[in-house]
């Protein structure tokens, strides 16, 4: 007649036996040597993707920077036009203001010489 403890102790010494070779496999798996180089060959490709992706990002900053510095430039011409533009229109304004005086006192003038004509 069996006992139900030695049920109990033979599936308890099968499960430590299939843990015992779960771990045999394991450890075999970890010396195999296919295993090691496929596990240099992705840390390669891992490394190389990491390089590429640095580089991909340094290009971006750099095109980044080259778009801001182009910015910068264009809006100191742009800046550089308005003040020109605005400066020209008060030279213009100035100009205009100094012929209109001249004309006004020619005018003048030439009223006051008739005058002094008429007087004579």
């Amino acid at each position: 007649m069996k006992h139900r403890n030695d049920d109990f102790a033979e599936r308890r010494e099968v499960a430590k036996n299939a843990k015992a070779a779960l771990l045999e496999k394991a450890k075999a798996r970890q010396s195999d040597p296919a295993l090691e180089a496929r596990r240099s060959e992705r840390a390669a490709v891992a490394a190389a993707r990491t390089e590429r992706e640095a580089a991909k990002r340094a290009e971006a900053e750099a095109r980044k920077a080259e778009r801001q510095a182009a910015l910068l430039a264009q809006k100191a011409a742009d800046d550089e036009a308005a003040e020109n533009a605005k400066k020209s229109a008060t030279d213009k304004l100035i100009a205009q203001a100094v012929e209109d005086e001249a004309a006004r006192k020619a005018k003048r003038d030439e009223r006051y010489a008739a005058r002094q004509a008429r007087k004579r």
